[in-house]
């Protein structure tokens, strides 16, 4: 595979570069509304809504954005409406015409440099340079494109729900969940049965964890999987899975759908700044922990969870 400079795919310029405080907050359903894209790495980077300046041209759909410094450094996304930014977030213009799907593919790339960068280190002076690859893979040329290219990234709500952090209330992790291990089962065992539609959950922290799909399967979905290896990356695993060594279960002891469990999945993975290689995510350490999440009536509320899901961008394809 072949590795090129980001500028050689991309134009890569700075933002507007806007205080929040010289902007008007507006409504979503203001008529006059643009996206103000911050360096947080929620709703597709979308912090606010603000009105229509008349001294300032909102940027166009369709640019990538780039948190060029912060916790979120490198988190990147494709921009669906017009937009203004704030500090330290960068335009990326394709230099050919690009689908969706090769925008999305090169989102990727960008994010897995992370690991180069911190709160001290940032992006802004060698994001031009990161290396990332020519063309798309052939083995990603096997998915189906037009599929992935019709995406629909719209939200299923039009509610805006604000995170309120603040009020939520903290639960033990061992309270919500049985937390167990999973059956290793070696990938040259699942070779035997060939491919077919089930995962096979490693403890990777990149494709939802999954290596391969085979089939055969030892532990049933509608769970969340952490790898108690490395970091205590989490992922939810819909449909039943086979794993290998390191992969622990979170087993839901309420009623869990796809929708609470993406939300669950992202609030768990902000637990990693606890473990390194010194100090694994084991079931023990597990049980030890709580999370914040809304509450109501003292009590986690998986229906705000879900609903606030439901208003995220591409949310329909889910």
């Amino acid at each position: 595979m072949e590795l090129i400079p980001l500028h050689k795919l991309f134009s890569v310029q700075y933002g507007n570069s806007f205080d929040l405080n010289v902007l008007e907050i507006c409504d979503e359903n203001d008529p006059d509304k643009v996206n103000y894209v911050s360096r947080t790495r929620e709703n597709n980077g979308v912090s606010e809504f603000v009105k229509l300046r008349n001294d300032t041209t909102p940027f166009d759909q369709g640019l990538i954005t780039v948190a060029g410094s912060g916790n979120s450094v490198l988190e990147s996304f494709i921009q669906y409406s017009p937009f203004y930014t704030g500090y330290h977030v960068f335009l990326l213009r394709p230099l050919k015409n690009m689908s969706d799907f090769e925008k999305l593919f090169y989102c990727f790339c960008i994010r897995q440099n992370q690991y180069k960068y911190s709160f001290g280190r940032q992006a802004n002076k060698t994001l031009k340079n990161i290396l990332i690859p020519k063309e798309i893979p052939q083995e990603f040329l096997s998915i189906d494109l037009d599929s992935l290219n019709t995406l629909n990234h719209n939200s299923i709500s039009d509610k805006v729900l604000d995170l309120d952090t603040i009020s939520w209330g903290k639960f033990a992790l061992k309270d919500l969940f049985e937390i167990t291990g999973s059956k290793t089962t070696p990938i040259l065992e699942l070779e035997e049965y060939g491919n077919g539609k089930l995962p096979y959950v490693t403890t990777q922290a990149t494709n939802n964890g999954i290596e391969g799909f085979f089939d055969y399967a030892t532990e049933p979905g509608n769970v969340l999987t952490i790898d108690s290896a490395v970091l205590g990356f989490c992922s939810y695993q819909p449909l039943s899975f086979s794993a290998s060594d390191h992969v622990e279960k979170l087993v839901p002891k309420f009623n869990l759908n796809k929708y609470s469990a993406i939300f669950l999945v992202t609030i768990i993975n902000q637990e990693q700044y606890r473990y390194n290689y010194g100090r694994k995510c084991s079931q023990s350490r597990m049980r030890e922990i709580s999370i914040k999440l809304p509450s109501k009536n003292n009590q986690p509320d998986f229906d705000f969870m879900e609903k606030y899901i439901k208003t995220l961008p591409y949310s329909k394809s889910f």
